[in-house]
């Protein structure tokens, strides 16, 4: 599977970003995908996650209220709407995908098998 982040951008805190995941290469139905972010010094946070039918989701605390995760399967693409962003969010986003059928969901990193190559969120103050 490949993955291709893109909508990061820089928004002043308040404000609103709708990142979106493109996946290429296999039955994108079929996987769960989740969204990350990280920031230079630390380590990998988890952020987000849906499974492959998009009926479970979860979040993180600190992002749960005001981000959702969507999926659109006959587009092989994932979303993450991220609402009332502050400048602890800034950090590279990366989606991430894992082969799972059973429609289960998962927060942790080394769960997942294939990941993209991020997009920059930057929040500003």
């Amino acid at each position: 599977v490949q993955l291709q982040a893109s909508g990061g951008g820089l928004v002043q805190a308040g404000g609103s970003l709708t990142l979106a995941c493109a996946a290429s290469g296999r039955t994108f139905s079929r996987y769960t995908m989740g969204w990350f972010r990280q920031v230079p010094g630390k380590e990998r946070e988890f952020v987000a996650t849906i499974d492959s039918s998009g009926l479970s989701t979860y979040y993180t605390s600190s992002v749960k209220g005001r981000f959702t995760i969507s999926r659109d399967n006959a587009k092989s693409t994932v979303f993450l709407r991220m609402n009332s962003l502050k400048p602890e969010d800034t950090a590279v986003y990366v989606c991430a995908a894992k082969y799972s059928p059973n429609q289960d969901i998962y927060m942790r990193a080394h769960n997942y098998d294939y990941w993209g190559q991020g997009t920059l969120v930057t929040v500003s103050s």
